[in-house]
């Protein structure tokens, strides 16, 4: 199966390769955008809730792609900052998926790479979920696909050693979070027979989207995420200060309820 499967995805490779050339396509669209927003964070959603609304979706998700529950959970909560962000609160966009030409639906813009940046909008969170799994349908990740679907640690390591995001502590965020709010219960086992047909439908489904892989790249840049470590006499004040966010936003970006801060923790300090 693994052989036959790396076997087709070099005689794809080829192909893409040789005709990604003719044309460069846009990451942006030609439709009007609704509107124009800025990075803030507009509401207080906890951690807790987030994972509680939408574990349900996650957990379909799995079950359709394999992708452990957990690891979608614990992605929605750092892209989105507990859903707090505007970009999920405006446009339902939970992963910062961006617009590309072939993308048909409403956009919003906001600044990101760019200045005015188009970025997708759903007309729900399932839809941005499900949008996120398919993105991950992709020959970089398809190594990941053959993986057992409650195996996060692999994913975690997986999606980084993909180029998935930038930091080199991205895995251990994700673990963290899982760990944190015990998002591993939502990940499922499934029988090998199960395993082997599912993987013979995702992998299929990876061969066919890479001529159209060129062209939505664009889509989904590596995430580029700022991760701090903090240090001895470090508080939430002279961290926000640091990295430009004010003691709120800290606050909400990580899910903290009080201002402790534990040596060595991992907080997330950009929106």
């Amino acid at each position: 199966m693994r052989i036959a499967f790396l076997g087709i995805l070099t005689f794809a490779s080829v192909l893409v390769s040789c005709s990604s050339k003719k044309q460069a396509l846009p990451s942006q669209t030609n439709r009007k955008p609704e509107k124009t927003i800025d990075n803030s964070l507009v509401r207080n959603t906890s951690a807790s809730s987030y994972v509680e609304k939408y574990k349900t979706i996650a957990i379909a998700e799995m079950n359709t792609y394999g992708i452990p529950a957990s690891i979608t959970l614990a992605q929605g909560l750092l892209e989105s900052g507990n859903g707090n962000s505007s970009l999920a609160v405006e446009a339902n966009n939970h992963f910062g998926i961006k617009c590309n030409a072939d993308w048909k639906g409403k956009t919003i813009l906001r600044d990101d790479d760019q200045k005015d940046d188009c970025f997708r909008v759903y007309k729900s969170a399932e839809d941005s979920f499900r949008d996120h799994s398919e993105f991950l349908k992709r020959k970089r990740y398809a190594f990941l696909f053959e993986l057992d679907k409650n195996d996060y640690i692999g994913w975690a390591n997986g999606l980084k050693q993909a180029g998935y995001a930038t930091n080199p502590k991205y895995p251990q965020l994700l673990m963290s979070l899982i760990d944190r709010y015990d998002l591993s219960k939502y990940d499922r086992k499934e029988s090998k027979t199960e395993k082997i047909k599912r993987e013979d439908k995702v992998l299929d489904q990876i061969v066919a989207n890479i001529p159209d892989e060129k062209k939505d790249e664009a889509g989904k840049p590596p995430v580029v995420m700022k991760i701090y470590e903090v240090k001895k006499s470090d508080t939430l004040y002279s961290i926000s200060k640091r990295f430009g966010l004010t003691v709120d936003e800290l606050k909400i970006l990580n899910n903290l309820q009080n201002t402790d801060l534990k040596l060595g923790a991992l907080l997330l300090v950009s929106k």
